[in-house]
């Protein structure tokens, strides 16, 4: 228990802080020790962040392409227009006779969609509900299942997969695993399918790749046809509608169990409204349903508790799309229900792999199939007589009665597909795309001509320069920050502040304060000091291989030295006349003089050179002021500051045992002088009673 001057009448508390304040003088030492290792240690890793940014611009100057930047000149870019990557030689091409250009297969249906040009079909409303609008035959197009989608993940390598209903219809089913389609097969075993196949188990569901294929974790997506589909649900609220997650209902069975009787009810007679019909069990209607939407509209709620059991199947049907591509040849299967829309059937051919964009027109009413590629990849001509008119000669392939027949591509007419013809350098050859590529350089052909066309490629000088520059000022600019830090004056009476200077300065003196407390920390650094030395080192020592005899083998002669001011610490300036003179007359000297490999020292190019004297700068840094991640045992400050630390507790705990020893003295004395007072007063007591007798 602590006593504060209740006898004596002295501010203990204030003499114990003061008393601790003297004690306290060596602590707050060590507290602005460990403050200035750790300000230091930040100061390392900023110059290391640096380092590392530099090391970056290094790492690009040891590429070609920043040497070697081609510029293509044309005689006529109207015509004929290129550029050129860093692989790209110097050189000359003459491109004539360009007869035909490469242009996208286009495959263009039979006719009209419409039955009637005055009542065209309307593409963003359901396929199956405009049927009668269609020109096209539509025999055997629309078939009846519920069309099902299932995403499964593989627990384990090989493992056989549900989809959890039997499949109805193999020719309208799609895998994919991991994103890539499958061809699914039946009626195999596992150890015959083709690394491309899955096995489709009909009865059961069941899907079974080549072993080896599947992977545990891997996910695979499957679109297929299932005979009908039911959906139950009880009502936790009184119901005036029921939705079915399938449109296009073909056959319905609705089962209503309410108040513990259940009632069937099946589609009747149309009621007159598009697509709407009643819901009937042969004597009663308790509603309609929207074949179309599959919206069921009660006449009376269904009141709440009672089940409704739907089970019924939709109207779908499906097709392929192929083309011969510059992968080979590839193809998509699409599985429509009725209730799709013409547009949605676009989008889905749109975003498929089957390589072509399809396109509708409504004025007149036609659709077409269009290559994404340019060029010939079926090797037929598209030309010639005897290839056009052939189906199987087509770059586009369809396969199904809904695109043949209802949007009438099966007699439809191609187009286009051709690969551009041309001459280049005396030799008549063909490409598939106008844009195409020969030895680095990419042509852009805009239009057929029989004349010379001439393009020139030749060094981008400029570019060369202005990548070098870059670098220049990069460096100079390291420099600098380096330069700044180890020559920054240091402040000796400027210590951090401790917590009762820091009530006694406003905040921008405290600003101040530590701003000068902060500076010259790194002053005179050996680890700074000696990157610099060795970076300047890295610049004026010759190169020395056997790319530079003869040719360039110091900065300084291909116009860069360093600047007059000594003071600036050895930033280089360019001389810009000196420095593109010896891009145009001698590039490969230029690129030697930075990007010379070898084993010795002085056979290394300049970006060789102060990638390892950077590296090692580095090195040292990390040892001394470590990573963001590293832990305080791994690098030298970090172990100072665990030391520092370790005293700083030790000395706390020491603080605290001086601190309850004053305590304990000043309380002993309040106690002996409140016994003190208290035989006073008893002895005053007794001495005022005597004088009364």
């Amino acid at each position: 228990m602590r006593i504060s001057g209740f006898a004596s009448g002295m501010d203990i508390d204030t003499m114990v802080r003061d008393l601790m304040k003297a004690e306290s003088m060596p602590l707050q030492k060590m507290q602005q020790d460990k403050q200035v290792l750790e300000w230091k240690r930040d100061d390392y890793r900023t110059m290391n962040k640096l380092l590392l940014d530099f090391r970056s611009t290094l790492t690009n100057m040891k590429l070609t392409s920043n040497y070697r930047a081609r510029e293509v000149s044309s005689t006529d870019e109207a015509k004929v227009t290129a550029t050129a990557s860093s692989a790209a030689s110097e050189s000359s091409f003459n491109i004539s006779n360009v007869t035909q250009l490469a242009t996208a297969a286009t495959l263009k249906n039979e006719g009209g969609l419409s039955t009637d040009a005055n009542n065209k079909i309307d593409p963003s409303k359901g396929l199956y509900g405009q049927d009668a609008k269609f020109l096209g035959d539509s025999t055997n197009v629309w078939k009846q299942g519920a069309v099902e989608t299932k995403s499964l993940k593989a627990a384990s390598n090989d493992e056989v997969l549900q989809l959890g209903s039997a499949v109805h219809d193999m020719d309208a089913i799609n895998i994919k695993l991991n994103g890539k389609s499958y061809e699914a097969v039946s009626g195999v075993a596992v150890a015959d399918l083709e690394a491309n196949q899955v096995l489709v188990d009909e009865a059961t569901g069941s899907l079974s790749f080549k072993d080896g294929v599947l992977k545990s974790g891997a996910t695979v997506s499957a679109e297929f046809i299932a005979e009908n589909k039911t959906q139950t649900q009880t009502l936790t609220a009184d119901a005036s509608a029921f939705q079915l997650q399938r449109g296009s209902i073909n056959d319905l069975s609705l089962d209503v169990t309410e108040g513990g009787t259940t009632t069937t009810y099946t589609i009747g007679a149309a009621t007159g409204a598009d697509n709407e019909f009643e819901l009937t069990d042969g004597t009663n209607t308790i509603g309609t349903i929207n074949r179309e939407t599959g919206k069921i509209l009660f006449n009376t709620p269904v009141t709440e508790g009672s089940e409704i059991s739907a089970t019924y199947d939709q109207n779908y049907t499906n097709f392929n799309i192929g083309s011969h591509t510059s992968n080979g040849e590839v193809s998509s299967n699409f599985i429509v229900a009725g209730n799709e829309s013409l547009n949605s059937v676009i989008n889905e051919v749109n975003k498929s792999n089957a390589g072509v964009s399809m396109f509708y027109d409504s004025f007149s009413d036609q659709v077409t199939l269009t290559r994404k590629e340019t060029g010939n990849y079926n090797g037929l001509d598209s030309k010639d007589p005897a290839n056009g008119g052939e189906v199987a000669n087509r770059e586009i392939t369809t396969s199904g009665a809904f695109i043949n027949n209802v949007l009438r591509f099966g007699n439809g007419t191609e187009s286009g597909g051709d690969n551009i013809k041309l001459n280049i350098n005396g030799l008549d050859t063909e490409r598939n795309s106008n844009n195409f590529q020969v030895d680095g350089v990419t042509f852009n052909v805009k239009q057929t001509f029989a004349e010379s066309t001439t393009l020139n490629v030749s060094n981008d000088s400029e570019a060369v320069f202005d990548n070098i520059k870059e670098f220049v000022e990069t460096y100079n600019t390291l420099i600098g920050a380096v330069n700044g830090k180890v020559n920054q004056e240091f402040y000796r009476d400027y210590r951090p502040l401790t917590d009762d200077q820091r009530e006694s300065l406003s905040e921008k003196q405290q600003e101040d304060w530590e701003e000068r407390a902060k500076s010259g920390l790194l002053r005179r650094d050996t680890i700074l000091s000696g990157a610099l030395s060795d970076m300047r080192n890295d610049f004026y020592s010759p190169i020395n291989n056997a790319a530079s005899e003869g040719g360039f083998n110091q900065l300084a002669s291909i116009g860069i030295t360093t600047t007059s001011n000594y003071m600036e610490g050895g930033k280089l300036e360019i001389n810009e006349a000196k420095l593109k003179e010896a891009i145009s007359s001698d590039p490969d000297a230029v690129e030697n003089l930075f990007r010379g490999t070898g084993d010795t020292y002085g056979e290394k190019g300049i970006a060789h050179r102060l990638t390892d004297t950077v590296n090692a700068s580095m090195d040292r840094i990390y040892e001394r002021a470590g990573r963001a991640t590293a832990t305080n045992q791994q690098y030298t400050l970090g172990r100072n500051l665990t030391d520092i630390s370790e005293q700083i507790d030790r000395f706390e705990y020491r603080l605290n045992q001086i601190e309850d020893r004053y305590w304990r003295q000043f309380t002993a004395m309040e106690k002996a002088m409140m016994q003190a007072n208290n035989q006073a007063t008893a002895m005053m007591q007794q001495f005022g009673g005597m004088g009364q007798q």
